[in-house]
């Protein structure tokens, strides 16, 4: 029983869909944090210079100052607003990226849509053999 859940298990692991999620997500980690670094280093400072601030994500609403017992209780709306930064500049450089390649991201179909016009393929060509099989008769 051990053998065939290993064996099973490398079945699993050597499929090809196994394989290119995992190399998926490992040049996935590797880019979002080549994005992260351009946004906080780069984008980041050029946006925060004309407010006057070095770092966009230290920006605050202090809604109570610190006390000798107390620490300060602060919404930190800069550090949201570089999340979303990163976000939209990764969702930007994923777009465009899709776009070097040659692929039209409209084009793009889910499995569903995919698997829906290959069954429409079939229907097709199996009305054809069958309309070719009656005009033999």
């Amino acid at each position: 029983m051990k053998k065939n859940i290993f064996k099973e298990f490398k079945d699993f692991v050597t499929r090809g869909n196994v394989v290119d999620l995992a190399i998926g997500v490992i040049i996935g980690g590797a880019f979002t944090s080549v994005i992260n670094s351009f946004v906080s280093d780069i984008m980041m400072p050029l946006i925060a210079m004309p407010l006057g601030k070095i770092h966009l994500s230290n920006m605050k609403w202090v809604l109570s100052q610190a006390t000798n017992n107390r620490p300060e209780v602060a919404i930190m709306y800069g550090s949201f607003l570089q999340i979303a930064f990163n976000f939209l500049i990764t969702a930007l450089c994923i777009f465009l990226l899709i776009l070097l390649i040659g692929q039209n991201p409209e084009k793009i179909k889910t499995k569903d849509e995919a698997q829906k016009e290959q069954g429409q393929k079939t229907n097709d060509l199996l009305e054809e053999i069958r309309d070719a099989l009656k005009n033999k008769q």
